[in-house]
């Protein structure tokens, strides 16, 4: 069991990487995406539409004409951190427009900066467009720019995230994601798949498939079948595997369905990676029912076990949260205990804070501060202990 390093973390998207090639006179956006890999394909399909109308995707503040801040909102610390970068945008270059999670709380972003040009919600593209389409005005070359679009990619040619569906219908208590993004819309699986295999030819060799809750992915539609493909995360999966690209999955809930992905990673003929990011947050069923996490009462030590069995090479990855309000010092230990059973090859832990709008801030017995980061430091410790070693 190790930490996972800050560059390798799924929850975070990795610094963009942007093509800058402009002509003379043509209007340039900057960019500014924060949070996680989920807002980052956000902020790619805004700048291939933008570069599909004719403007050109400047790196710098100084180059640009306006520039787009992509913010997060899920934590009072992203919010602070989003709030510091709208302002770095606007001091660097005046002209902006806010998009995302935070975006759903407009009166908060203008009370602390009252001159940016618009504030629109997450995934609200055509509003991001229209605020572009007021600040600067296209101008585009008919003959070189108004092209269909290849897809803007911010990511290192070799893979690229595919987000699978929007929202999250589980009402867990620290969380306001539903709030911000709705309730989970799957995207049909034929559309999903054409987009997948334009990213396979134009050279993508992974594809990291996202979500809020890959493992529902398809309930809200019924599992629907569009164009030969079902809306469901095995069949989906089975069929981004014949692609011919690594396909690898994140945001995993531990669902008794999820057991038949395994059989796909233990065959290297179908090209799933033997590898699941699940956010386990807790392993005490105390904590969890206070949390009102899905699958709190499946038997995960159980679980973790039959995939091994099944997949001996899987790589196991996850999320916790200490200092939980109520954690007691019998449910942490409950915790430490679990990770010496559970074994997983990469951690991250994150103390407890109050985000405005989640039910836990009501919740009693709430964790004083000292305490939180003592946990969080035993935690971290016990993440770097030996790593587990897969047989041979």
């Amino acid at each position: 069991m190790s930490q996972n390093p800050p560059e390798l973390r799924p929850d975070l998207a990795p610094k963009m990487q942007i093509d800058s090639t402009s002509r003379k006179g043509q209007p340039q956006i900057g960019m500014v995406s924060l949070g996680c890999p989920k807002a980052l394909v956000d902020s790619e399909r805004i700048l291939t539409r933008l570069r599909a109308e004719g403007y050109a995707i400047s790196p710098e503040y100084g180059g640009a004409d306006a520039v787009i801040v992509n913010t997060c909102g899920f934590l009072d610390s992203a919010k602070l951190e989003s709030l510091e970068a709208i302002g770095e945008a606007l001091s660097e270059n005046g002209s902006v427009i806010v998009t995302g999670c935070l975006g759903a709380e407009e009166d908060y972003i203008r009370k602390n900066h009252p001159s940016v040009l618009a504030v629109t919600g997450p995934h609200q593209y055509e509003q991001v467009l229209d605020a572009v389409h007021k600040a600067v005005p296209p101008s585009p070359d008919p003959f070189i720019d108004l092209l269909p679009a290849s897809g803007v990619s911010l990511t290192p040619r070799h893979y690229s995230y595919l987000k699978i569906s929007e929202g999250c219908n589980h009402k867990c208590k620290f969380c306001i994601i539903p709030d911000m993004r709705g309730k989970l819309m799957s995207r049909p699986a034929h559309a999903i798949i054409r987009e997948a295999e334009k990213l396979v030819n134009s050279g993508v060799k992974e594809l990291l498939v996202i979500s809020q809750d890959t493992s529902a992915y398809g309930v809200d539609i019924k599992h629907q079948i569009s164009n030969s493909h079902r809306a469901h995360i095995t069949d989906l999966t089975k069929d981004l595997g014949s692609l011919g690209a690594w396909i690898r999955l994140h945001y995993v809930y531990p669902y008794p369905h999820v057991r038949n992905l395994i059989p796909l990673m233990a065959n290297q003929s179908n090209n799933i990676l033997p590898y699941l990011d699940i956010p386990f947050q807790h392993s005490h069923p105390d904590v969890l029912k206070r949390m009102a996490r899905p699958a709190k009462s499946s038997n995960t030590l159980s679980e973790i076990s039959a995939w091994r069995n099944d997949c001996p090479d899987i790589t196991l990855r996850s999320t916790f949260i200490v200092g939980y309000p109520g954690e007691t010092e019998t449910e942490f230990q409950h915790l430490l205990d679990w990770l010496d059973e559970a074994q997983l090859d990469r951690v991250g832990c994150f103390k407890y804070e109050n985000v405005d709008g989640a039910r836990s801030n009501s919740l009693t017995n709430h964790i004083d501060a000292d305490t939180k980061q003592d946990r969080w430091e035993r935690f971290m410790e016990k993440s770097n202990q030996k790593p587990y070693q897969k047989p041979n």
